[in-house]
């Protein structure tokens, strides 16, 4: 199988590199793509060296699988390009994750929809969607979920490389001088940067994506229509927050779920430590529930704090967590693809 990573000297285009080290598709031809900037840089997979290169047609030549990570307009551009070359693309961007011809596919939850795609593209979904998603799904196929209301806490990482080097950036200079920071002054120690509206260091920002005419912002809006396509309930009501906060790996959400069917804490852990894809670290009184620091670099979505509302038999309260850089972009678009490869070539 000839395979080829578009983006592939990104944040999360090196995420896949990594996990393709340690899940063996079969590969017998890895193809780094990026732009001609990048072109002729020597990337490693499985001791052999793989060169990275320039993005044109004739390089998705005999590709089968084309994992793409690349900003949406270039996404727009180049996988329909990667499809009628024959390949299967999976793209992690937004550019076709709406799209009726584009199945977005969760394979915890919805492996069939990868086997109807007209463009020939797959769309993997918003990293914070999947952190919802994986814990969501298991429990509405026992209980039928009729509304969502969630808050994320999202790292800083999900706004790329970028995002993480301001980070710590301002937290170095916060630190250089904690009694300002401290004592309502923080503005005058840690300014705003080139990625984020506000300093994100000692703070949290409200706000991720454009702000709709409703008042609500892209991020909260794309995890709603998300949600509702994967889940295929095109009805589903969906609230969202979504805040920024200073962590560097790990999206977090907090959510409150009611469901047709009455449904009890001890019912969803027993449902959880089952449904594949997910982890449930429960036991509040002994400290253990997911964090972001616990959770980087692992693929499970971890599940703590679950409880039923006092007030509501039908409703739930839980709190989960994913490595947004592996289950939340890097490893779904890789399980994806481990849907087209043949069992006996998956080792």
């Amino acid at each position: 199988m000839k395979l080829a990573v578009v983006g592939a000297t990104g944040v999360v285009g090196g995420e896949i590199m990594r996990i393709l080290e340690e899940r063996d598709l079969g590969i017998t031809e890895l193809v780094p793509i990026a732009t001609a900037r990048s072109a002729g840089r020597v990337l490693m997979h499985r001791g052999r060296e793989a060169p990275v290169v320039a993005i044109s047609p004739d390089s998705f030549d005999g590709v089968d699988i084309a994992l793409f990570d690349t900003p949406d307009e270039a996404s727009l551009e180049w996988a329909p390009v990667a499809a009628r070359r024959g390949a299967v693309v999976i793209d992690n961007s937004a550019a076709w994750r709406m799209d009726p011809e584009v199945p977005l596919v969760v394979p915890e939850i919805n492996p069939e929809a990868a086997h109807d795609r007209p463009k020939g593209i797959i769309a993997s979904p918003n990293c914070t969607m999947l952190t919802l998603a994986l814990p969501l799904g298991a429990l509405h196929r026992r209980a039928g979920v009729r509304r969502v209301i969630l808050s994320s806490y999202q790292a800083a990482s999900g706004a790329g490389q970028a995002g993480a080097d301001e980070l710590v950036e301002q937290i170095a200079i916060a630190a250089s001088q904690p009694d300002l920071v401290g004592s309502g002054r923080g503005r005058e120690v840690v300014s705003r940067g080139r990625v984020f509206a506000h300093p994100l260091a000692m703070n949290v920002i409200p706000q991720i994506g454009s702000v709709r005419a409703d008042g609500y912002t892209g991020e909260e809006v794309k995890v709603g229509e998300e949600t509702r396509k994967v889940l295929g309930l095109p009805d589903l009501r969906v609230t969202a927050t979504c805040v920024r906060v200073p962590t560097l790996v790990g999206h977090a959400v907090s959510v409150h779920a009611e469901f047709d069917d009455t449904i009890s804490a001890d019912e969803a852990r027993a449902i959880l430590r089952e449904a594949p894809g997910v982890e449930v670290l429960d036991d509040t009184n002994a400290g253990i529930y997911p964090t972001p620091l616990e959770t980087a670099g692992r693929d499970p979505c971890f599940v703590g704090r679950i409880r039923q509302d006092p007030d509501d038999d039908h409703a739930l309260e839980w709190f989960s967590v994913t490595d947004n850089l592996r289950k939340g972009a890097a490893l779904n678009a890789i399980q994806i693809a481990e849907l087209f490869v043949p069992a006996d070539r998956l080792r």
